[in-house]
């Protein structure tokens, strides 16, 4: 018996419009990131909301209501939170859901925090459900209860905690408890950035690492972004690199779209990845519906990456469509990708 060999994987680039933070990144963007509100560009009612919140909470001298940030990766949940500590004017201790294995993890980080301290708590809907039920008490009551001892000698032990914060971050508000949910007073969801901000944010960045740029190059970085800052300042880094070695050091316009001609990354914003699922979607299924899982398995990549990454811009700016029975490509992803150089032929046919 033979059995079925499981097919390679289909070479892509590295997906440099991907939101997701590399390692490298965390690292320079703690150069770039803002360190107050005057220096943060964009979500500009949610954070005349946070100011005030803060000023009251201040001028009681009561900590700061619990805060939920949910929204796509790379818009700055964790710059927010990181800001409002600042603001505040206290520290900030920052983890991650997954790292918080067992109620003991959590617990020697709250009894660490000083009074009116910030917890950030990075994708807080992949909490344990254990660790996330002695959070409740916590965010509550502002002590939480640790057994002491085994078997029959095991006790209850109730430690009383400094009043803090909690800021919880999410790219899946979906995912989060409705208890968990309930106990945040403050909940905002932060949005795309809109070309102009993100031209500022890339300014912004330049000023920061020393960088020389044309306003039009700017914006025409804004433009292919895809409304998230963590995407445009990766970009600048390569343009970056490009403009030193291919020009005379100066981003301009010209510079930008042939470095980002050089990238495979379109006037859209869609790279290679992106061009090759709404052609598979529109080619080999007849513009669809299909389902996420057979686009995973034709381009050789996970479902998560498909929904987390690709899909999100793509039903943004109107090239698919989510439906009960799949996902559908739209006239305008097949306008598109008939305008495109590399388009197949096939979907020229379609169009014409």
């Amino acid at each position: 018996m033979i059995l079925p060999q499981t097919p390679e994987p289909h070479t892509m680039p590295e997906k440099i419009l991907s939101p997701e933070k590399t390692e490298k990144e965390r690292i320079s963007d703690l150069q770039i990131r803002p360190k107050t509100f005057d220096e943060f560009v964009g979500q500009t009612g949610l954070e005349e909301q946070l100011q005030i919140f803060i000023e009251a909470a201040k001028q009681r001298g009561e900590p700061l209501d619990h805060i939920l940030f949910s929204g796509p990766p790379g818009l700055g949940k964790t710059t927010l939170a990181h800001i409002v500590a600042s603001e505040l004017g206290v520290a900030i201790r920052a983890t991650t859901g997954p790292v918080l294995e067992r109620p003991g993890d959590l617990a020697a980080i709250l009894t660490n925090l000083g009074a009116k301290d910030v917890l950030f708590i990075d994708e807080i809907h992949r909490l344990n459900q254990i660790v996330e039920e002695t959070l409740y008490s916590a965010m509550e009551d502002f002590a939480i209860d640790v057994m002491i001892g085994e078997g029959a000698s095991a006790r209850s032990v109730r430690l009383n905690l400094s009043p803090f914060t909690l800021i919880g971050a999410t790219t899946r508000t979906g995912l989060i408890s409705s208890p968990l949910r309930d106990r945040f007073g403050v909940v905002n969801r932060l949005n795309f950035y809109p070309p102009d901000t993100l031209t500022e944010i890339v300014l912004r960045s330049c000023r920061v690492f020393g960088i020389e740029i044309e306003q039009n190059g700017a914006r025409e970085i804004a433009d292919r972004s895809r409304g998230t800052p963590r995407i445009a300042n990766r970009i600048l880094r390569r343009v970056r690199d490009y403009a030193q070695v291919m020009a005379d050091g100066v981003i301009t316009h010209d510079v930008v779209d042939s470095a980002l001609s050089m990238l495979k990354i379109d006037e859209k914003g869609l790279d290679e990845l992106d061009r090759t699922i709404l052609a598979m979607i529109i080619d080999d299924f007849d513009c669809g519906p299909v389902g996420v899982k057979n686009i995973a398995i034709a381009v050789g990549e996970e479902v998560r990456t498909i929904e987390d990454v690709v899909e999100p811009y793509l039903i943004q700016i109107g090239f698919v469509k989510r439906t009960p029975q799949g996902r559908v490509a739209t006239l305008a992803a097949v306008a598109h990708l008939h305008e495109h150089e590399s388009a197949p032929s096939t979907i020229q046919t379609r169009v014409t």
